[in-house]
């Protein structure tokens, strides 16, 4: 990790404030750390459980940890920096803990990338986002799964799952996924993102899940304690939603954990969950976690989510 990093200044007219963005929807400075080097082990968490080869893959991309930060020289970088070790760790914990259901029985492969900060989240202008989140993180996403594929897929079944910016990335690798390795893929899992009707018109092959047990499918979903709640930034215009305690696509409430239940809001395409106590998640600055629970998709149905997972892996492997 001993790498020079660069130092990239991109200037132009604020809106935002010293930090702020433009009309060319990028910040007026930013520092860019160094891009990872997925042959390097440090840029990986794996955990290889596949012992009978019954199993697949599980590509899983981190949603965002960091906020904004400022280098030693007082400028700001708006991009996690897979060289600080606090910012691994930051990530480790997700990636961990998502293993503990979905590495179960599967070989997981999770890199660290470059992911764009919560406060560029928070700016709402998804002009600005897009630019930060296409201009490093996306090509970092681009980078590791293609190494992934060159080097540990070896032609076996796999999952792509992400959560939040890692589902956002989820959607992203779809988009321009090549038919022969398309082929391999037993299902997409999109939790806490949105699939937009752009997103489909661009890429037909990525289509929604209607069941438990589909194949080649997109898994999606956002919660919400109220459809008032709804985030634009992350759950609007989305064209797919599944419920996934009862794996339908229609209005059927499902009951979790004995106390809460949820619903899939058809008009919104979002899951309505009453019963459940979100106080203990964080505001993030004021836009997620304020009556959604986004903080909590990958884990308020990580046992619904570790069934379907194998269930889908061994409908994949009877069908080829």
């Amino acid at each position: 990790m001993g790498k020079i990093k660069t130092l990239i200044y991109i200037t132009a007219a604020c809106l935002l404030g010293a930090c702020g963005s433009n009309n060319s929807g990028t910040f007026d400075q930013q520092y860019v750390p160094v891009e990872p080097d997925y042959k390097n082990a440090d840029m990986w968490v794996c955990h290889l459980n596949d012992a009978n080869g019954m199993g697949a893959d599980v590509f899983y991309i981190p949603s965002t940890w960091e906020f904004d930060w400022t280098t030693s020289d007082g400028v700001t970088c708006h991009y996690a920096d897979v060289s600080n070790e606090q910012h691994r760790s930051n990530m480790a914990i997700e990636m961990n803990g998502v293993a503990e259901y979905m590495a179960e029985g599967n070989n997981f492969y999770s890199p660290y990338y470059r992911h764009i900060t919560l406060d560029t989240w928070a700016t709402l202008d998804e002009r600005l986002i897009t630019h930060q989140y296409e201009s490093v993180s996306l090509k970092d996403v681009k980078q590791a799964f293609d190494y992934y594929i060159e080097n540990y897929n070896n032609g076996r079944p796999f999952i792509l799952a992400g959560f939040s910016q890692g589902a956002k990335s989820v959607v992203e690798l779809m988009k321009c996924m090549p038919e022969d390795i398309h082929k391999n893929m037993v299902a997409a899992y999109v939790l806490g993102y949105k699939v937009t009707p752009s997103d489909v018109a661009i890429a037909p092959w990525i289509t929604a899940a209607k069941s438990a047990s589909d194949i080649g499918v997109t898994i999606c979903y956002n919660s919400v304690s109220d459809v008032k709640y709804i985030k634009p930034i992350v759950s609007s215009p989305t064209v797919m939603c599944i419920n996934p305690v009862n794996w339908r696509t229609d209005s059927t409430p499902a009951i979790l954990n004995d106390s809460i239940t949820v619903t899939l809001n058809t008009e919104h395409n979002v899951l309505v969950v009453d019963g459940y106590d979100g106080s203990h998640l964080p505001n993030i600055l004021n836009i997620l976690n304020v009556g959604d629970y986004h903080g909590v998709e990958p884990w308020l149905y990580d046992q619904s989510l570790r069934t379907n997972i194998k269930q889908r892996i061994e409908v994949f492997r009877e069908n080829n």
